[in-house]
């Protein structure tokens, strides 16, 4: 990873962030490579999709098949692998998420066939996958978050205060000089205001599907994201922020997603 966006990813994933996505108690050692396990399509062998699947700062990889969210697949008939990828805290704490993703599960899964590359991420499974398609343009087919961690809440205030994402005043070009691969917080926002309208004012952006609870501790935030999207692309449920809301709106959306169907 460049040491600029390195250095401005510390900026974004300060103590205060890291505090809120993974408590006060110790976090693992980011290993290398990121570790990731294969799930074929129960349907065909040779499915030309994948999904990419990023746990909360709490969850295991493993959880993703415990919950039932790749037996969802199967039941809705979908020819997509998925890959359950183990990128945990450590990873955003030493700011190596981005870098590890691109190499260590991105550019194989490519060079393994796949011709169409979806993230779907929980919490700050969301926020790592939101980063990677703001920072890698035109590499996802689609982008699946649910209550995804979206930063600090000051920012979101503001936002809320200016009338909503499509009013709010932070610039929507990047200030002259700047990287536009760097992730601050301010610039996550300003990328997803690129959604309001469907404008493409920074560059090409995956379809974006939204999943959260009425009352997750990150509502706030994520009402803010709704507003910007297509209302087909936004599901909500009962509930905070847990496994058994995270498995609703999963299933919710499914039968929603571009994704190819099984064969016959």
């Amino acid at each position: 990873m460049p040491t600029s966006l390195r250095r401005r990813l510390a900026l974004l994933l300060g103590t205060a962030s890291l505090l809120v996505l993974a408590g006060c108690g110790g976090l693992r050692a980011a290993e290398t490579p990121m570790a990731a396990t294969l799930e074929k399509s129960s349907c065909t062998r040779n499915a030309d999709t994948l999904i990419v699947l990023l746990p909360g700062a709490y969850s295991a990889p493993d959880e993703f098949v415990r919950e039932g969210f790749v037996d969802a697949l199967n039941e809705n008939r979908l020819a997509v692998d998925t890959l359950r990828v183990d990128a945990h805290m450590g990873y955003y704490r030493n700011k190596t998420v981005l870098d590890r993703l691109e190499r260590d599960v991105i550019a194989p899964a490519r060079r393994q066939g796949y011709k169409s590359i979806w993230i779907a991420g929980i919490s700050v499974g969301g926020f790592g996958g939101l980063l990677y398609a703001q920072t890698h343009p035109g590499e996802l087919a689609g982008l699946v978050v649910l209550a995804p961690y979206l930063g600090e809440r000051t920012l979101s205030q503001d936002i809320a205060n200016a009338g909503g994402l499509s009013r709010w005043r932070g610039p929507l070009e990047a200030p002259p000089g700047s990287d536009p691969r760097t992730p601050s917080e301010t610039q996550l926002w300003q990328w997803l205001r690129g959604y309001v309208g469907h404008t493409r004012a920074f560059g090409e952006r995956p379809p974006l599907y939204l999943g959260y609870a009425l009352d997750d501790r990150f509502a706030f935030s994520h009402r803010l994201l709704a507003g910007a999207l297509p209302a087909e692309r936004v599901v909500t449920t009962e509930g905070g922020h847990d496994w058994p809301e995270w498995r609703s709106l999963w299933r919710r959306l499914l039968p929603t997603l571009p994704l190819p169907g099984c064969p016959g």
